[in-house]
C-alpha cells in the first residue's frame, strides 16, 4: 500500500530498521576493539545506503520530523534524526530535541546523528542551539562542535563555567576534542568540580592539553580505582606518565592479586620491551593469555593473527552459552582477542628481540612519533587507533583530538590532510 506521500511504508520501515541495527553494531565496533578503519567504512557504507533510502522518501514527501521518537531505540533515533537534520528547518530540529531531551537512554542516537551529519547541514542549526535559552540544546550544540572539531569560541568557556554539571562535563570533553590549549588552566581547575563525571572529563582534557601535574595525578588515581572509566583513565595516564613513573605505578599495583589484568594491560601501554619476556609467560595462563598477547602486540606491533602466531582453541568460557539455565549473559572481556601460540611467539621474539631497546617506550613496534601515530590511525585496530589519537595530543598539546568514531570517509579525509 502506498502512503499519501507516495512512499511505501514497509520499505521505509525496512531502511529505518536496517540503519538502526547497523548503527548498534557500529557503536560496539568503534569502542576499543579489533576493528579497523576499513571495517568501519564497511559499516558506514551500508548505513549510508539505508539513510539514502530515507532521504529518497523525504524527497517524495515523507516528513521525518513527524516520527515519534520517545519510545524508539537509540539506533532508530539516529536514523530518523539524520533525516530531520538534513531535510528539516530549525523549527523541526528544536521539536526533535524536545522529544528526545527527557529520555537519556536515547541521547546517544541523537548525538551520533549530529556527529554523522555533514557540517553543511548544521551551520545555522548549531549556531541557533548555542544561542538557545535551553541548557539541553546548548549541550547538544557544544557536543556537535566537539565531534566536528569546530570551535564554538565563547560558548565553550561559558558552559565550562556554568551551573549545570552535565553541561560542564560535555564542555570539558569538547575542549579536549577541539584542542583549546588556551583553556587548559580552566580544565585543570575543573578537577575540583563537585560532579565526578565533570572532574574526570576535566582531568582528561587538562592532560591532553599539556598538564603533567595535578591533573595527571588525578587521572592516574582514577585509573587505579574501580569505576566505569577506570580503563580509559589508566590508558591515558600511563601514556602521559614518564616511563619510570609508569613502571613504578605498575609495580605498586602488581602486589595486589586482583590487579593482574590491570598490570598486563598497563604494561602494554607503558611500552617498555623489558616487559615482553614476562608477558610471554603470562600467555601460558589461560584466563590471561589473550590479554597478554594483546599487550605483547601493542608493544611490538606484531599482529598475532596475520603472522599466524595465534589460534582459535580456548580453555575458558568466552561468554553467553546455549544453556537456558545459565544466568551469565555478559560477554567475556577478551572475546575478540587472539589466542596466542606461545611457541611461535617465543621464536618470533628470539629473532626480533634485539631490535627493541629497553628503557624506550614502544607503541606498535616503534618509538612514539607523530608520523608513526598517523600510520597507526590509518592501519591499526580501534584500540590502537584510540591510543594513537591520544598520543598526538600528548606529543603536541593543543592538537585537536582525532575523532576515531567519526564517519570513516571523514576520518580518511582528515588523515590525508595530516
Amino acid at each position: 500500500m502506498v502512503s499519501q506521500a507516495g512512499v511505501l511504508p514497509p520499505i521505509l520501515a525496512l531502511h529505518a530498521e536496517e540503519a538502526a541495527f547497523l548503527w548498534t553494531q557500529r557503536e560496539r565496533a568503534v569502542q576499543p576493539s579489533r576493528t579497523t578503519l576499513t571495517a568501519i567504512m564497511n559499516f558506514d557504507t551500508r548505513i549510508a545506503a539505508h539513510l539514502d533510502g530515507l532521504r529518497v522518501a523525504a524527497e517524495g514527501g515523507w516528513d521525518p520530523s513527524t516520527v515519534p521518537l520517545g519510545s524508539k531505540e537509540p539506533g532508530a533515533v539516529f536514523a530518523f534524526s539524520v533525516g530531520v537534520l538534513e531535510a528539516a528547518g530549525p523549527g523541526s530540529v528544536v521539536s526533535l530535541l524536545s522529544q528526545v531531551e527527557h529520555t537519556p537512554a536515547i541521547h546517544s542516537g541523537l548525538l551520533s546523528a549530529f556527529g554523522w551529519t555533514s557540517t553543511r547541514f548544521l551551520r545555522g542549526t548549531v549556531k541557533g542551539l548555542l544561542a538557545s535559552s535551553s541548557d539541553f540544546q546548548r549541550r547538544v550544540g557544544i557536543a556537535c562542535c566537539g565531534m566536528h572539531g569546530v570551535d564554538p569560541k565563547g560558548s565553550l568557556e561559558a558552559m565550562m563555567r556554568g551551573p549545570s554539571s552535565m553541561s560542564r562535563a560535555i564542555a570539558f570533553r569538547a575542549c579536549a576534542s577541539i584542542g583549546r590549549g588556551d583553556l587548559a588552566q580552566l580544565c585543570a581547575a575543573g578537577i575540583d568540580d563537585e560532579d565526578p563525571v565533570s572532574r574526570e572529563n576535566a582531568a582528561v582534557a587538562a592532560v591532553l592539553l599539556g598538564d603533567r601535574r595535578r591533573a595527571l595525578e588525578t587521572l592516574a588515581r582514577s585509573g587505579t580505582a574501580e569505576g566505569p572509566s577506570r580503563e580509559s583513565a589508566m590508558s591515558l595516564s600511563l601514556q602521559a606518565l614518564s616511563l619510570r613513573t609508569g613502571h613504578q605505578l605498575l609495580q605498586e599495583q602488581a602486589v595486589r592479586k586482583d590487579r593482574e589484568r590491570w598490570v598486563i594491560e598497563g604494561s602494554g601501554v607503558v611500552g617498555d620491551p623489558s616487559y615482553l619476556p614476562w608477558l610471554v609467560t603470562q600467555m601460558r595462563t589461560g584466563s590471561l593469555a589473550r590479554l597478554a598477547g594483546d599487550a605483547f602486540a601493542l608493544i611490538t606491533g606484531a599482529d598475532l593473527a596475520q603472522l599466524a602466531m595465534g589460534h582459535s582453541s580456548q580453555t575458558v568460557e568466552t561468554g553467553p552459552t546455549d544453556n537456558p539455565d545459565d544466568e551469565n549473559i555478559a560477554m567475556e572481556p577478551d572475546h575478540d582477542l587472539v589466542w596466542p601460540d606461545v611457541d611461535k611467539i617465543e621464536r618470533w621474539w628470539a629473532a626480533n628481540g634485539p631490535r627493541f631497546q629497553k628503557g624506550t617506550r614502544y607503541f606498535m613496534g616503534a618509538p612514539v612519533t607523530r608520523e608513526h601515530c598517523i600510520e597507526v590511525l590509518k592501519t591499526g585496530y580501534q584500540r590502537q587507533r584510540i591510543l594513537a589519537a591520544q598520543y598526538l595530543c600528548l606529543l603536541e598539546p593543543g592538537t585537536p583530538l582525532f575523532n576515531t568514531s567519526a564517519p570513516a570517509w571523514r576520518q580518511q579525509r582528515l588523515l590525508a590532510a595530516m
